[in-house]
């Protein structure tokens, strides 16, 4: 019995030095944490000699030139994800201007892909022809992370027909409107920006300005192309202002904003700015952007959507110091939420390691700060006189060198990035309680679907194309103008999406129990 027993010891210690020596190695790499491979391949219902490493293709837009080094960021990443999920992570970098196109090709021709940036505009469409898979389940097994990161408010805020089909990232997920201007002529003419709150009293402000500098303009636009009307909005657009709710409330009635007498009087007032001359005359043709206007000394201030930190965003922007004040308070609408998110496509191979790894985006700080920054000591140092979440770019090296350089707001959770020391070492924090105290529109997670009336949008976002700027940027007499594009949007179409808006809203309305 003894020699059996002995026996018996030394095959099972064999045993446990076999499986010891199988832990050390993860498809050939050396680990440095030799538990967590096996651990995590138990968690996924075998041993680490069963795990297998898939690959999955990740895609997302680039909006920046400083990508050169991208290969080495995904290297480094892959060293992370084979190890904590047995998942290799293949990039699939796109050029934002293309992205639309490159996105359609790529389903039409069921190219390799299992994670994809949602761009908000797509979301709806995506959806309507079932090019993303429901989260729901997925989010249940494997995103405690993306759970854990993001409100509940926020995360059913993409709900479509009562499932989740995309992730937002975590960043500024409401919106305030308020004035932005040059901090040199606020402070040269005493300006309180704390006694801004109206329309009336950025008036006052530009008067001033176009009395003392008269060769500076009081007001530009947000950006070519932009009204002003798109950058003080006092309701919720449900998605595409074809039907919109006042007061983000209006008792869930969707009404034409052209029609509403709120327009009209925006209208008159940014037409009396126009003919006293506080805007830019070419306004709704001008081509150069805001920061050049800016830095060029040629404008004093724009109307813009605002978050904490946007000053000094501008500031870098424009290479000019500029201040702040909000006119309208921090709202929440499905619009705001849903601008930038990630989902997983139906044709996707690897839906559940796509799913992990996007967990990862949202819960651990390595793969953020990979994603936003770079390798450490190459694409950012450490500034730790200023604390542990403050970086800098290497000596000689800035944003347009370093090699490297992306912008947060695409992936995951950006209240894990580091921040640079140019920036509030306080951002996230500040940002996280303003996303806490903005108000919720009441149709917060309401998103239209308008494949019923898609010849009727197509005509009516035409009409709207051919009359917004003149009109919304003061050029043209409302008085003689609105008629006749109110007039042309009916022709078009846009009581027939109001109703189908309308429709649809009062079905997620009792689906949701809003009233």
């Amino acid at each position: 019995m003894k020699k059996t027993m002995r026996a018996m010891s030394l095959l099972l210690l064999c045993g446990m030095l076999l499986l010891a020596a199988c832990g050390k190695s993860n498809n050939g790499n050396s680990s440095g944490n030799e538990g967590s491979g096996a651990e995590n391949a138990a968690n996924n219902g075998g041993t680490q000699a069963e795990a297998k490493i898939e690959e999955i293709t990740v895609a997302f837009p680039v909006i920046t030139a400083s990508t050169q080094e991208l290969q080495l960021v995904e290297d480094e990443i892959n060293k992370i994800t084979e190890e904590k999920i047995q998942t290799h992570v293949k990039f699939l970098p796109i050029n934002a201007g293309e992205w639309a196109q490159r996105m359609n090709l790529i389903f039409s021709g069921g190219e390799k892909l299992d994670l994809t940036y949602v761009a908000g505009q797509m979301y709806s469409n995506m959806v309507a022809k079932g090019q993303l898979i429901a989260l729901d389940e997925q989010l249940a097994a494997n995103g405690e992370g993306i759970k854990s990161a993001l409100e509940e408010k926020y995360l059913n805020a993409t709900k479509i027909g009562g499932q989740i089909y995309s992730v937002p990232t975590v960043r500024d997920l409401a919106a305030s409107y308020g004035l932005t201007m040059r901090k040199d002529l606020v402070e040269k003419y005493n300006i309180d920006i704390t006694a801004i709150k109206t329309l009336d009293d950025v008036e006052n402000v530009l008067k001033t300005i176009k009395e003392k500098e008269p060769n500076v303009v009081p007001l530009i636009p947000g950006g070519p192309g932009q009204s002003f009307r798109e950058n003080y909005l006092w309701y919720d657009p449900l998605g595409d202002t074809m039907g919109v709710l006042p007061n983000y409330d209006n008792g869930l009635k969707v009404v034409n904003l052209y029609e509403t007498p709120e327009y009209k009087a925006f209208l008159d007032q940014i037409r009396n700015w126009y003919k006293s001359g506080y805007i830019l005359t070419d306004a709704a043709t001008n081509k150069t952007t805001t920061y050049e206007l800016i830095k060029s000394g040629k404008a004093f201030a724009y109307l813009a959507m605002q978050k904490p930190g946007f000053a000094a965003q501008e500031t870098k922007m424009s290479g000019t110091e500029m201040v702040t004040a909000e006119l309208l308070a921090p709202m929440a609408t499905t619009s705001n939420v849903t601008s930038a998110s990630w989902g997983i496509p139906v044709h996707a191979e690897h839906p559940e390691h796509a799913m992990k790894f996007l967990n990862l985006m949202y819960s651990d700080p390595a793969i953020v700060n990979l994603f936003d920054w770079g390798i450490e000591g190459k694409h950012y140092v450490k500034a730790e006189s200023e604390g542990d979440n403050v970086i800098a770019y290497p000596e000689g090296k800035d944003a347009a060198t370093v090699g490297y350089n992306m912008l947060s707001w695409v992936f995951g959770n950006n209240f894990l990035a580091y921040v640079m020391e140019s920036d509030d070492p306080q951002i996230w924090e500040k940002t996280a309680e303003f996303n806490k105290s903005a108000k919720p529109s009441k149709a917060l997670g309401f998103v239209f679907d308008a494949s019923a009336v898609k010849t009727e949008f197509a005509a009516v976002s035409n009409v709207v194309t051919q009359y917004k700027l003149p009109l919304e940027t003061g050029s043209v007499d409302p008085e003689k103008l609105l008629p006749e594009f109110i007039e042309k949007l009916k022709s078009a179409g846009i009581d027939k999406i109001i109703a189908e808006k309308q429709k649809q809203l009062d079905e997620w309305a009792k689906a949701n129990s809003v009233n």
